[in-house]
Formats: structure tokens, C-alpha cells, sequence
């Protein structure tokens, strides 16, 4: 049973960083690109970040690149966000994701809040 749990979500001032981990299990992690979505009230889910399977090359959103990293753990089958700079328009749940077999794959999120 594939599973994706979240964590490292918090609220946290203007200008400050956060680190999210995903952990993953049922399936071989390794094999797989990872993503990290976020979704914040009344918009809709967007793609935050994507790594792939080997976790040499990521890309990003416009609105996060330069502040925020993504990363992988292949020996622990943990993807992890790094995201510095917060700033108010970062609040959001945000949520791991892969995508195999035909199916997609989500965690149950955790929430950012940027706020003074």
C-alpha cells in the first residue's frame, strides 16, 4: 500500500525557512520522480517542485525557484522541500506526490502559514 506522509509544516514569520519531509513507503521509491504540490485556500493545487527519480536534475515554479530547494533521500525514501525566503503568498497545504502505473499518489499535506 503506497503511502506518503508529510511533515515539517509550521507557521513561520515573513523572511523565515522551513523544511518539509516526505516519507514514503509501499512502493520502490527509487524508481520514481517525486513532487511537491501546494494549494492555497480558494486556488488551486499547483506544482511546487519536481525531482526526478535519481534526484540529479529538478525543476520549479517561477514563484519558488532561487528560494526553495527540493531533494531526495533514495536510501531513506524521503523527499524533502527546502524553502527559504517564506513569504505571505507561500501559505498554503502543501502535499507530496508521485505518480506511477497509471495511478497518482498523495499525502494527506502539511500546512505552511507565513505570517507576522
Amino acid at each position: 500500500q503506497v503511502q506518503l506522509v508529510e511533515s515539517g509544516g509550521a507557521l513561520v514569520q515573513p523572511g523565515g525557512s522551513l523544511r518539509l519531509s516526505c516519507a514514503a513507503s509501499g512502493f520502490t521509491f527509487s524508481r520514481y520522480a517525486m513532487n511537491w504540490y501546494r494549494q492555497a485556500p480558494g486556488k488551486e493545487r499547483e506544482l511546487v517542485a519536481r525531482i526526478i527519480s535519481a534526484g540529479s536534475f529538478a525543476n520549479y515554479a517561477t514563484s519558488v525557484r532561487g528560494r526553495f530547494t527540493i531533494s531526495r533521500d533514495n536510501a531513506k525514501n524521503t523527499v524533502y522541500l527546502q524553502m527559504n525566503s517564506l513569504k505571505p503568498d507561500d501559505t498554503a497545504v502543501y502535499y507530496c506526490n508521485t505518480n506511477f502505473s497509471g495511478a497518482s499518489y498523495w499525502g494527506q499535506g502539511t500546512q505552511v502559514t507565513v505570517s507576522s
